[in-house]
C-alpha cells in the first residue's frame, strides 16, 4: 500500500528526484541567459565611450556616471524628462481607457448571454492581424488634415486601440471564473451594472485586470513605430528620444545603455510592484 500511496503521488504532483533537478536547473539556465544582456547593457552604462567601445570588452574598466550625466543633459545635450513625461501620459491614459472600455466587453462575452461570442472574439484578435505598417500612411494623413500631428492624446488614442483587443481576450478569460451567484445576488439586492462591475466584478477579477493592466502599459511604453512617424518635439516619447542617439557620427554605446536602463526603470519597478498579481492574473483559469 504504501509503493502505490508514494506512486499516486508521484503522479500527482510530477516528476521527482533527478528529473525534477534536471528540469530546475534548465529554468535556472534559460533565466541567466535571459539575464545576461540586461546585466551586460546595465555594466556598460557604467563604463566610458572608450572603454565601452573596446574589442573585446574590458570588463574590468573603471566606472563613470558620464553616461548617466550626458543622458540627463549634464553636458548640454537635451533634457529627457519632456520625453519621459510623455510616455509616462501616453501610457497611464491608454492603459486607463483600455480597462474602463474592456471590463464591459469581457464582462457581456464572459458572464452575459451573447450570441456567437467566439465570432466576436475573434473579430477583436482579427484586428490585430493587419501589420502595424499597413496602417501607417492613412493615420498620418488623417493626423496631418486633423491637424494632430506631434500631439500627445493621438497616440493615446492609439495605444488605447491597439490595446483593446488584447485587453478583451485577456479579461473575457479572467471574468470567466467570477462567480455567477455573486452577480446574481448584486442584481437581486438592484445594484445598476456600473456598480456591479466596480464592487462585485472588479474585486474579484483584481489579479486578471493588473495582470492586463501591466502588459497593456508595457505594450504602450514601448511603441516605436507610431511615435516615431506621428510625434515631433512636443509629443517625444522615451523610445523616440532613445534612437536621438544613434547619429551619423557613430553609436555612442555606453550613453545609449544608461538611456535604455533609465527608461527601462518604469516598466520594470511596475512589473515587480505588480508581480503577485500577474502571476495569479495569467494562472487564472488554468486549472479548473
Amino acid at each position: 500500500m504504501s509503493s502505490t500511496t508514494a506512486a499516486r503521488r508521484t503522479g500527482r504532483g510530477g516528476r521527482s528526484g533527478p528529473g525534477k533537478q534536471s528540469l530546475g536547473l534548465v529554468a535556472w539556465l534559460a533565466g541567466i541567459v535571459f539575464f545576461l544582456p540586461i546585466a551586460w547593457m546595465a555594466l556598460t552604462s557604467f563604463h566610458s565611450e572608450a572603454d565601452a567601445a573596446t574589442n573585446p570588452p574590458s570588463f574590468a574598466a573603471p566606472l563613470t556616471l558620464d553616461g548617466y550625466r550626458e543622458f540627463f543633459g549634464a553636458a548640454g545635450g537635451a533634457s529627457p524628462w519632456p520625453a519621459l513625461i510623455n510616455s509616462t501620459v501616453a501610457s497611464l491614459a491608454s492603459t486607463l481607457f483600455v480597462l474602463v472600455l474592456a471590463l464591459p466587453a469581457a464582462y457581456a462575452l464572459s458572464i452575459r448571454p451573447v450570441r456567437k461570442w467566439t465570432d466576436v472574439l475573434f473579430f477583436f484578435l482579427s484586428t490585430k492581424m493587419l501589420p502595424a505598417v499597413a496602417g501607417l500612411l492613412p493615420l498620418y494623413l488623417f493626423a496631418k488634415n486633423a491637424g494632430l500631428l506631434d500631439n500627445i492624446w493621438l497616440l493615446v488614442v492609439l495605444y488605447t486601440s491597439m490595446n483593446l483587443p488584447i485587453a478583451v481576450w485577456m479579461m473575457q478569460s479572467f471574468l470567466a471564473e467570477v462567480p455567477v451567484a455573486v452577480i446574481e445576488a448584486a442584481r437581486v439586492d438592484g445594484a445598476p451594472l456600473p456598480v456591479i462591475l466596480a464592487r462585485v466584478v472588479a474585486p474579484i477579477a483584481l489579479p486578471g485586470i493588473a495582470a492586463t493592466a501591466l502588459i497593456c502599459f508595457i505594450f504602450s511604453w514601448n511603441e516605436l513605430l507610431f511615435a516615431r512617424v506621428l510625434t515631433g518635439v512636443v509629443a517625444e516619447t522615451a523610445p523616440v528620444f532613445l534612437t536621438g542617439f544613434i547619429t551619423s557620427q557613430g553609436l555612442f554605446l555606453a550613453k545609449v545603455c544608461a538611456a535604455s536602463l533609465v527608461v527601462s526603470l518604469p516598466v520594470l519597478a511596475a512589473g515587480f510592484a505588480a508581480q503577485d498579481k500577474l502571476v495569479q492574473g495569467l494562472s487564472l483559469g488554468a486549472v479548473k
